[in-house]
């Protein structure tokens, strides 16, 4: 088992407020790892801390590449839609392309090429200038979904992947993530076990504290819902 992602005793308070108290977690190189949890339990907390993009009040934050310490890895990120300021003056083709932002091994050409592959996954093929002001819910949702797929990343973090999708596309993406999962490390946040929670072979619940079940088992007994 190598490990990707090490959190160490991790805490965090705010406004004299435990919102985590003392979690270690291994996240290893191939997991698909669900993580799940009440309201207010401390999933996406968690999971900006394991982003680096919140500090936690004690504790540390360790990314491994090839087994030694690293300062980064590629991670590519779906974030909630209510974190996405959709007044933004930016186009969907803009949107997914930022995700390519970083990278430098690929020609121009191999750029849109990809950038049109990733367009047509998501099904925004059609609608590639459209400001994301003037995208529904579900579309804005796969535009974001298109921006952490395009680079490849080796690690895949989806918090609530699911959120206003259509029935259609939520069939499609659970083809997409089957796919890439053999080659990718996935963390998949949801406030409740869904189809697509049950592709993966570690369950994380995170109350505040964290409790791993049903390891390496693709089903979710009902002690662990």
């Amino acid at each position: 088992m190598t490990p990707v992602i090490r959190l160490s005793d991790i805490s965090m308070k705010r406004d004299n407020r435990e919102i985590l108290s003392h979690v270690s977690l291994d996240v290893n190189q191939g997991d698909f790892l669900a993580v799940t949890g009440p309201n207010g339990g401390g999933k996406t907390t968690l999971l900006r801390i394991l982003l680096k993009l919140l500090q936690p009040t004690a504790g540390s934050v360790t990314y491994f590449y090839n087994g030694k310490p690293c300062r980064q890895l590629p991670i590519g990120y779906l974030p909630q839609k209510n974190m996405v300021d959709a007044r933004f003056p930016i186009t969907v083709k803009e949107v997914i392309s930022s995700g390519l932002l970083g990278t430098v091994t690929q020609s121009a050409h191999e750029r849109r090429e990809r950038i049109t592959e990733i367009l047509k996954l998501v099904e925004l093929h059609s609608h590639e200038n459209k400001s994301i002001g003037n995208l529904s819910g579900g579309q804005l949702q796969r535009a974001l979904l298109g921006r952490a797929l395009i680079s490849r990343p080796q690690i895949l973090v989806l918090d609530e992947p699911l959120s206003y999708l259509d029935k259609h596309f939520e069939e499609h993406i659970y083809r997409i993530i089957a796919d890439i999962a053999p080659s990718t490390t996935i963390i998949l946040v949801s406030h409740e076990m869904s189809v697509i929670s049950t592709m993966a072979n570690r369950h994380i619940i995170v109350d505040h504290t964290l409790h791993e079940c049903c390891a390496h088992q693709h089903f979710v007994p009902t002690d662990c819902q």
